[in-house]
Parts: structure tokens; C-alpha cells; sequence
């Protein structure tokens, strides 16, 4: 399929799609024309790499990781290093400590809004 089809597809810009492939998380192969040609299986792809950016991962993480999971589920695949596991873990930390600091700062609103509403 063309970049365009993709886009469509997948709700995501054609150039997020060639900043994708710049950053090795997007394989396109070649029309004799020199236009981009994805497979079937770069819309889950796509799907997935979203999913770990909503996530807070960078590229650079998420090109390790992408190797490790399948296309058409997201699920793991054996390619896993105890390298990429660390650094999954650490990035699994940072989340939940970012996860802390908003529920943190959701109770001072909390409390904020509670003070404010009071006759």
C-alpha cells in the first residue's frame, strides 16, 4: 500500500510515517517509480509504535523494542535481550513515577477545588 493508504489506515500523518522509516521503526520498500510501498502488516505496526509513543517511550527505545514483539498482536517474541529488559524496566519506573507525580498533583487540584467551592 502507498504512504497515503497507511495515513488513512492508520489515523497517522504521511509525515510521521517517513519520520517512522527515517528513525528505522518503518520499513517501505520501492515502486520502480521511487514511491514508498508498505506492507499489510506495517498498519499494526504503525498501531503499535503510536501505542509506545502514548506510552512516553522514545524512538530510540522503541526501535529496540519493536524487534522483540509480533506485528499482528503486539505480543512478545523471542528476540527479548536481558539488555532491552533493563532498559524496559527502567522506562516501566519512570512511567510509574510519572504516574505518582499526577496523582499527586490531581489531590492538591483536588483540594484546591474543594477549598474553592466552599461558601
Amino acid at each position: 500500500m502507498r504512504i497515503g493508504e497507511l495515513a488513512r489506515r492508520t489515523g497517522v500523518s504521511e509525515r510521521s510515517l517517513r519520520y517512522y522509516e527515517q528513525r528505522g521503526l518503518l520499513a517501505a520498500g520501492r515502486t520502480p517509480g521511487g514511491q514508498r510501498e508498505y506492507p499489510e502488516a506495517a498498519v499494526d505496526r504503525v498501531i503499535h509504535i503510536q501505542e509506545l509513543y502514548a506510552a512516553g517511550l522514545g524512538s530510540r527505545t522503541i526501535a529496540s523494542l519493536l524487534p522483540c514483539m509480533r506485528d499482528s498482536d503486539g505480543g512478545p517474541s523471542d528476540a527479548a535481550t536481558p539488555k532491552l529488559v533493563e532498559s524496559l524496566a527502567a522506562e516501566r519506573a519512570r512511567i510509574d513515577d510519572a504516574i505518582r507525580d499526577l496523582r499527586n498533583s490531581r489531590a492538591v487540584l483536588d483540594d484546591v477545588i474543594d477549598a474553592a467551592s466552599r461558601p
